[in-house]
């Protein structure tokens, strides 16, 4: 339920004044706003001088880093701070966390999470697990905040802070390629948001109720004018350029086609969570496996396993002639989803070797494979 936002925000004041204030993040803006800076960072520290606050801000060049004694230099700070124009602001301390969006209509949504949030007292014992999106984001209101649900993103969002670098750009193009009903394009936004990143995300999937249904989400959310979807196939979707690319669970070559949009566009960062692997496997029905493979071919369920390692394996092959760095790992524990590979990918541009070259050619000759993924650049 809305709240008025002075009143949200002088609770934000008292907390950010705490001594055992644990982290505190501003980022976004508000609707025809700007702030001074893109992002601020607040936490206490122990220095020679005695406690200090800590008050990092990036203008979207560089940081900035200063720390004021507790009293009013950091009252003064602070109250500079809030009176910036943010869209959201996300507390952490011993009692729990709060978290701050202000909508369009300039009101304030607050989700309170753990022991303090309705004004208890912290108990000792108490922990706030770090999550990269809070659990009561409303994400999660929306969606369904199930504890599974929770993991699953959290293990996303790892995965793309492991493979982004600590310093982003100040802008970001993010196409999410097969989002279906896109929670997890929503978690990519608020994270990077709260980052301090503005961001240009689209999502793309062949359904059009599947657009409708999000661009309403986008829409209850208050992030319509960063994120958008379109409703169309990943080869033919209208989206010019990327710098992040997802496709996370597309079926068979869809995941293959989305790799190939990540080439063509030399997006810089690729994850790619491939879901069913079926064309390899029939073209290895067809073929003997080469020596002394032969054995593979004689037991369907070692085939078709198989079949799964080698299509990852030559995506990850070609990838790298393609000028990417890439690693292959498991991104969620398999009992949460057998489907846990992920490929992620950073752009390099490196030439090919010849050795990659070589190699490349020596697995798909032996096994009599020509991989969707070398067809789809084969056309570009």
């Amino acid at each position: 339920m809305p709240e008025s936002l002075p009143d949200a925000l002088a609770e934000v004041r008292d907390l950010l004044l705490r001594p055992d204030l644990t982290r505190a993040v501003a980022a976004g803006r508000r609707k025809g706003q700007t702030p001074s800076v893109v992002r601020a960072e607040l936490r206490p520290v122990s220095l020679k001088g005695g406690a200090k606050l800590q008050i990092v801000t990036n203008d979207g060049a560089r940081p900035f880093t200063r720390n004021v004694a507790f009293g009013d230099e950091a009252s003064a700070a602070v109250d500079e701070l809030l009176a910036e124009p943010f869209g959201n602001w996300h507390v952490e301390s011993p009692a729990g966390t709060v978290q701050l969006r202000v909508t369009k209509k300039g009101e304030a949504q607050v989700h309170r999470a753990g022991s303090g949030a309705q004004g208890a007292a912290p108990v000792a014992h108490d922990r706030v697990k770090e999550h990269l999106l809070d659990p009561g984001d409303p994400l999660f209101a929306e969606i369904g905040g199930g504890a599974a649900k929770r993991r699953q993103v959290d293990a996303f969002l790892r995965a793309l802070a492991a493979t982004l670098p600590d310093e982003l750009p100040t802008r970001l193009r993010v196409v999410d390629l097969g989002c279906g009903n896109a929670y997890l394009t929503f978690a990519a936004y608020r994270y990077l948001s709260a980052r301090g990143v503005a961001l240009d995300v689209v999502g793309v999937d062949v359904r059009e109720d599947q657009r409708v249904r999000n661009t309403e989400l986008a829409e209850r959310l208050g992030c319509a004018g960063e994120v958008r979807f379109v409703a169309g196939t990943i080869l033919d979707a209208d989206v010019k350029a990327a710098d992040v690319v997802l496709a996370l669970h597309a079926c068979d070559t869809a995941t293959d086609e989305a790799l190939a949009r990540a080439v063509e566009w030399e997006a810089r960062w690729v994850l790619a969570a491939p879901c069913c692997h079926h064309d390899l496997a029939a073209q290895l029905r067809k073929a003997p496996a080469p020596t002394p493979f032969e054995g593979l071919g004689r037991h369907g369920i070692l085939r078709e396993r198989f079949a799964d390692v080698l299509t990852d394996t030559v995506r990850a092959s070609l990838l790298r002639l393609h000028g990417y760095r890439v690693e292959v790992v498991e991104f969620i524990d398999s009992a949460h989803t057998p489907r846990n590979l992920l490929i992620r990918a950073r752009r390099t541009g490196a030439a090919p070797t010849d050795a990659a070259r070589a190699e490349y050619a020596a697995l798909t000759d032996g096994f009599h494979i020509e991989p969707a993924l070398e067809r789809l650049l084969s056309r570009s």
